[in-house]
């Protein structure tokens, strides 16, 4: 039986790890998933902590790599053509709402790409990884993984393309995304 300290030093750590997951990944029933996988992470690693100071910067470096992988995972399931997840609320609106919109459909057009460049732009763009880190964990250097990532991002820039119709104003920000007839393409969310 856990005493309360303990209980409570876990909700602690929780209320402090949740908004870190909550921020990386975009489908709120993925985040009770991904915090679950943190903890069973975390209890099957703790015992080759060496210092106990390093324990904070270890729970998110433990978090980070919970959510990579849940990002691959989801990564490797490609979506069929005119397959789009359900948005889960209100869909965006006011002056960043197309951005918004248009953020919300990169996910499922970037999990269409064929694997070296989706794996390259979900670790670089989607997780946040500096493209160095993404090299090494992909074992590759860092010359390729640069390389995958401006081909991804070309690839991807096709991807959209097909699917709406992005208008920019000039400062290149996103003011408008409209889909694209049916059959034309992937469809994507921004619709």
């Amino acid at each position: 039986m856990i005493d309360a300290g303990a209980r409570g030093a876990w909700h602690q750590l929780e209320a402090r790890l949740r908004p870190f997951v909550v921020r990386r990944v975009s489908i709120a029933a993925d985040v009770d998933d991904v915090v679950q996988d943190v903890f069973l992470r975390m209890q099957r690693g703790v015992g080759g902590l060496r210092d106990d100071e390093r324990f904070g910067p270890w729970v998110y470096q433990v978090a980070r790599s919970a959510i990579a992988e849940h990002h691959r995972a989801r990564a490797r399931h490609l979506l069929v053509e005119g397959d789009v997840p359900e948005m889960e609320a209100e869909p965006p609106s006011g002056e960043d709402g197309a951005a918004e919109l248009l953020a919300l459909a990169i996910g499922p057009l970037v999990a269409m790409l064929p694997s070296p460049y989706r794996e390259a732009l979900t670790l670089t763009e989607l997780e946040g990884l500096s493209q160095k880190a993404a090299a090494d964990m992909l074992g590759i250097s860092l010359t390729a993984m640069k390389s995958r990532v401006q081909r991804g991002r070309e690839k991807l820039r096709a991807l959209v393309e097909q699917c709406c119709e992005v208008a920019l104003d000039a400062r290149g920000h996103v003011i408008d995304c409209v889909p694209r007839a049916p059959g034309n393409g992937p469809r994507c969310a921004c619709g």
